[in-house]
């Protein structure tokens, strides 16, 4: 068994110094009298710089770097452009929207809060149970990721370094809550930039520069030498389109950066983190891409384990620890945003929304219940990491959800017969088709497969549609949509139904859109005042109690008390 590049003294020292630094950052911003509201949305007052990176910080996780890898590795040189493009893309579709939820409800903490201001308890804890799991999943995959990558560069194992990893996270978030998560989260991305930007040259130098290009070429398929090759495009590029969608409209920390920053910056905050994730993941992504040319065999057969491999076999002790740093700080800025989304969604939408209803808001309480949440999602974490469950198949369930959740929670931002039954139904029955579809239990057959093809095509057009109706507006959305459905129909025939993560996506998409249209449009019920958002929703620190909920909601429970 070779030796490991770096002793346990440095790996040690390496954490203590990245997390003590991080954890010094976090007491200087510390508040003498804690602030309920300040612990999750930070004043919702953070300007441009900060914003920007803690945006594009928390979208670079550990496992994005790995998958960007993987994807280079898989699909050749299209493939980190696949992956880390639709990605980035994805961030700049958000504002539009982010925009809109704003200004609806200006100072709100969670989505789940502003869907129960909307319809009520069902969507909310649709929301809200969906981002929970999202977030420990999230956490533990980060967790996960740090071990695997201290157990193969040191002596130390596995449980070890999950154990120092959360250790680490834990101790500089639990301090100051969300203004912890987005002021370190500047510096972590400082400093995986600055990685990249050294690595990337590296071990294109190391593993034979220009030569490497011309002598590994024979390595590469027709497809993975292609910039256009459609493999790439329908195996990784579509279904990350869809999936990221999802992600982004449905994922709390998300949200809470865009309840945070200062409501005349969400653009410019959206397209600077757009900018830097895409530079970021692409270029991390052509390390993959390397690997290919030069023909390297991944440890175990598994492509994930591609980029500490070659960050052990190929690289120099100084450029270990720059590698070593990457990767930390990207899943630390991600794992601290999971532990400040699951404190927030308690401390508002468990806590919070029924000590509002009973006019009994106290926020010192909150506040303690925001950090022991942090605690239990720790610990919670690691005893799943410990148990090296299988990762993937639990985000596909969560993935799946939000896929669900995209056109009910826009649609209920700007259109105003959307009804509660009509959201939550949606999004169950399209749950419900999704499993099939996605899991390959549908018996193969030329008619269904020629449903789920058509049932695709239509949700390749609401995705389209989506993106455009963001920018321009729903005539232009609905004619984007429809256009591109119609264009690609004598393409899509008999392809989507051969790819099950493609069609599985593009299914929740369809059906919650059909379902939620014709349940809305069959509605009896009043139109929806959309100003009873803002007065429903608020800073808990406030004098003033929320209004009642929508009519209709007949739960006596909903009616919050007021002050």
């Amino acid at each position: 068994m070779p030796t490991p590049p770096l002793g346990i003294a440095t790996i040690v020292l390496l954490l203590v110094l990245f997390y003590g630094l991080t954890m010094v950052m976090s007491m200087r911003i510390s508040r003498g009298e804690e602030n309920a509201d300040e612990y999750m949305t930070a004043g919702h007052n953070i300007g441009f710089g900060i914003s920007a990176a803690s945006m594009t910080a928390t979208w670079i996780w550990a496992s994005s770097m790995y998958a960007s890898v993987t994807s280079g590795y898989t699909y050749g040189i299209s493939g980190p452009i696949h992956y880390g493009l639709w990605g980035a893309l994805m961030i700049l579709f958000i504002y539009p929207f982010g925009r809109r939820i704003r200004a609806v409800a200006p100072n709100a903490h969670t989505l789940a809060e502003v869907m129960r201001a909307r319809h009520g308890r069902s969507s909310q804890l649709m929301l809200a149970i969906s981002n929970v799991l999202g977030s420990v999943i999230s956490l533990m995959s980060n967790f996960i990721a740090g071990g695997a990558l201290i157990a193969m560069l040191s002596p130390m194992s596995f449980i070890q370094g999950v154990l120092m990893i959360a250790a680490g996270v834990l101790m500089y978030t639990i301090w100051s809550g969300f203004r912890a998560s987005v002021l370190t989260d500047f510096t972590q991305v400082v400093a995986m930039l600055l990685a990249v930007v050294a690595l990337v040259p590296a071990f294109f130098f190391v593993l034979g520069g220009p030569d490497l290009l011309r002598e590994g070429a024979g390595n590469l398929t027709a497809h993975q030498s292609s910039f256009f090759s459609s493999e790439a495009f329908l195996g990784q590029g579509a279904p990350y389109i869809a999936a990221v969608l999802a992600y982004a409209i449905g994922n709390q920390t998300i949200a809470q950066r865009l309840f945070a920053v200062r409501e005349d910056l969400i653009k410019p905050t959206f397209v600077t983190a757009t900018i830097g994730y895409g530079a970021t993941i692409i270029g991390v992504g052509m390390m993959g891409v390397l690997a290919l040319y030069a023909g390297i065999d991944p440890a175990g057969g598994d492509p994930n384990n591609l980029l500490p491999q070659m960050a052990a076999s190929h690289l120099a002790t100084p450029l270990i620890v720059i590698f070593f740093v990457m990767i930390i700080g990207s899943l630390s800025s991600t794992a601290d945003s999971d532990l400040a989304a699951l404190s927030s969604i308690v401390m508002t939408d468990i806590y919070g929304d029924r000590a509002r209803r009973q006019g009994a808001i106290n926020p010192a309480t909150m506040l303690l219940i925001g950090r022991l949440t942090m605690v239990v999602a720790t610990v919670a974490a690691v005893l799943f990491a410990a148990l090296e469950l299988n990762i993937l198949d639990l985000l596909v369930f969560v993935g799946a959800m939000w896929g669900c959740l995209v056109f009910p929670v826009i649609a209920s931002f700007y259109w105003s017969k959307v009804t509660n039954s009509a959201f939550t139904t949606s999004v169950l029955v399209a749950f419900a088709v999704f499993l099939p579809v996605r899991f390959g239990w549908l018996p193969r057959s030329g008619a269904l497969d020629l449903a789920v093809d058509i049932v695709g095509i239509i949700g390749a057009g609401i995705v389209i549609g989506l993106m455009a109706f963001g920018f321009f507006g729903a005539r232009v959305g609905i004619a984007l949509g429809t256009a591109f459905a119609v264009g690609v129909a004598p393409f899509a025939i008999g392809v989507i139904s051969q790819y099950p993560a493609l069609s599985g996506s593009l299914a929740a998409y369809a059906v919650s859109t059909i379902v939620c249209v014709v349940m809305s449009l069959a509605s009896r019920e009043e139109p929806f005042d959309f100003a009873l958002i803002s007065r429903r929703t608020g800073d808990f620190t406030d004098d003033e109690a929320a209004d009642a909920q929508p009519a209709g909601d007949d739960d006596p429970d909903l009616e919050p008390a007021r002050a």
